[in-house]
């Protein structure tokens, strides 16, 4: 049944592909090449850019892993992101496939929407085992009557499976097997890097979730958000057997409210059966809430999927 529904999927996204145009961007990379596409089209979702890092030596004869990046405007280029900071990721994909550390890869990141960032990776069926008086709770924290109800993650991810894993598949050299298919992102894109394994694992093999914003919101005194969320996820994460998930924190500016969590987090994996073989939660002290931070580390979760 999945086949069938990913070939419908596919074959809807050669008839879009006619509406999506691409360019070489010219962001400032220390290896590699981008293509760009812009304002990718969606029925699910507002149409958004989506960057594709290829290797220098891009080889069409070769077939590539595939790693899925939320927030993809911070990734490439600290010149061109709000904060003067980036990932890093052709730096480390670039050193990594040279040295070869890692099998070969690719990447792809897609451009969030500054407004409408929360609502899309806020996974929107933590709140399936809310009552009414929390989600009134809820709503109240968030100040506003109708949050839950405009919440987007589960169109955003259907956006990436249905519209754009396809057109990736089809425009680029990579292997379409969830063992070489993998999500990755930090803060809220931690959070729905987790819930895109948890709605899609015969799509996705891994996640990796750096700082992951386990509030779920602001800070509030209140425990219902993140409550609801590890709860969500303690029942919905695959058993081990076929999938990797990393996790990592520090303990400076918004990352000091998240050590709090690890125990609880690794519980949860442990009691579905996973070990060092196949999950990893790392703490860095000092460490705070940045694409600084996050650049110093990233070969550590790219390093940990991609490998055996």
């Amino acid at each position: 049944m999945h086949r069938i529904i990913y070939i419908l999927f596919f074959l809807s996204s050669l008839l879009n592909a006619q509406n999506i145009e691409e360019s070489v961007a010219t962001y400032d990379l220390s290896g590699g090449e981008i293509i760009q596409i812009k304002a990718f089209p969606s029925v699910y979702i507002s149409n958004r850019n989506v960057n594709v890092w290829l290797p220098d030596n891009y080889n069409e004869n070769q077939l590539y892993k595939v790693i899925y990046m939320h927030d993809g405007q911070m990734l490439f280029d600290a010149k061109t992101t709000w904060n003067g900071q980036e990932w890093g990721v052709d730096e480390w994909a670039t050193q990594l496939q040279i040295n070869q550390e890692t099998p070969p890869f690719i990447v792809v990141g897609i451009h969030n929407h500054p407004k409408l960032r929360w609502y899309e990776y806020f996974p929107e069926q933590a709140f399936s085992i809310s009552d009414e008086n929390q989600q009134q709770t809820i709503n109240k924290l968030l100040d506003s009557n109708k949050y839950i109800d405009s919440l987007l993650a589960d169109n955003y991810l259907k956006f990436i499976i249905e519209e754009l894993k396809p057109y990736i598949d089809n425009r680029f050299n990579v292997s379409t097997a969830a063992k070489d298919t993998f999500v990755m992102g930090s803060s809220m894109g931690g959070l729905i890097s987790l819930y895109a394994v948890c709605r899609y694992p015969q799509i996705f093999g891994g996640a990796a979730c750096l700082s992951t914003h386990w509030p779920g919101a602001h800070i509030y005194d209140s425990n219902l958000l993140s409550d609801l969320l590890l709860h969500y996820f303690k029942v919905n994460i695959p058993k081990s057997g076929f999938h990797k998930f990393y996790f990592d924190y520090g303990n400076q500016t918004l990352d000091k409210y998240y050590p709090k969590y690890a125990p609880l987090v690794d519980q949860i994996m442990y009691d579905k059966g996973y070990s060092s073989s196949n999950y990893k939660q790392l703490f860095f002290e000092g460490a705070n809430h940045s694409e600084d931070a996050w650049r110093s580390r990233l070969n550590q979760p790219v390093n940990f999927l991609l490998n055996p």
